[in-house]
């Protein structure tokens, strides 16, 4: 009894000897499975982006649609509008709206090109009419001058002609050029132009001063102004005539008249 005690004594010891070898060589593989979990647990759940919960939740046709919209839409673009539109994108490009903003534009600066363009040609003309051209009352102005200053008897009142000062109506203006000139043009049932004038003259040294009187035609076909009147007045003298035309006819008028008779 005693020897069969022994034996089963040594085979209980046995087979606890083995359950602990199994346990320890099972227990590294437990131990990282355990690490592993633990892990896990801190970091939470894994994330979900949001386009695959909006995938998720979509219908599946749904969820073509948008993959292929997504896919086929090109960058956005900047509507076009009358103010902000430079022509950066064609007219195949454009939609209804943008079209009607663009043609807007185009047509405001057609416009105001146009304006500019008449306002320019409109100075243009008229600073042609009164500077440029040879009807011009300044082109005649200067004229005139030129002839009071060559007439010996003109230079006789006034003084030398280096000395002599043209100028318009008196102003407050203290610069001669700033003065008006006072002149005037119409045209007489025949078509025949007529140009008045009449400015001021004033000798330097002298300090004599005179009104110059002209008077201006072109016959209807005609090309240039000719002289009716220039003439010089200075106060105490006698009006100096260098043009005369009135008074060459009624001389000329006087001496085809004899004895009552008018012959032609």
């Amino acid at each position: 009894m005693a020897t069969l005690a022994r034996v089963f004594q040594e085979a209980c010891r046995s087979r606890r000897r083995d359950r602990v070898q199994h346990a320890c060589a099972c227990l590294p593989s437990l131990t990282r499975s355990g690490e592993l979990t633990a892990t896990l647990k801190r970091r939470g759940p894994p994330s979900t982006s949001f386009h695959q919960i909006s995938c998720r939740s979509q219908p599946p046709g749904r969820r073509v649609k948008s993959r292929s919209a997504s896919t086929s839409s090109g960058p956005s673009r900047r509507a076009v509008t009358v103010t902000s539109d430079d022509g950066r994108y064609n007219w195949s490009e454009l939609s209804t709206g943008e079209k009607a903003a663009r043609g807007t534009q185009q047509t405001f600066n057609f416009l105001l090109v146009s304006l500019g363009l008449v306002g320019t040609i409109t100075v243009a003309y008229f600073l042609y009419q009164e500077l440029l051209a040879p009807s011009s009352s300044t082109i005649q102005f200067n004229a005139a001058v030129s002839r009071i200053k060559s007439s010996s008897e003109c230079r006789a009142l006034l003084g030398p002609s280096s000395q002599i000062l043209a100028y318009g109506e008196p102003t407050s203006s203290k610069w001669a050029r700033a003065r008006p000139l006072a002149h005037s043009t119409e045209v007489d049932r025949n078509g025949t132009t007529h140009l008045r004038m009449h400015f001021n003259v004033e000798g330097r040294d002298s300090g004599v001063k005179g009104v110059v009187n002209v008077h201006m035609t072109r016959p209807k076909d005609g090309d240039r102004l000719e002289y009716q009147l220039l003439s010089l007045s200075v106060k105490g003298h006698e009006t100096v005539y260098l043009e005369n035309k009135a008074a060459e006819r009624g001389i000329k008028g006087q001496a085809a008249k004899m004895f009552g008779v008018q012959w032609r």
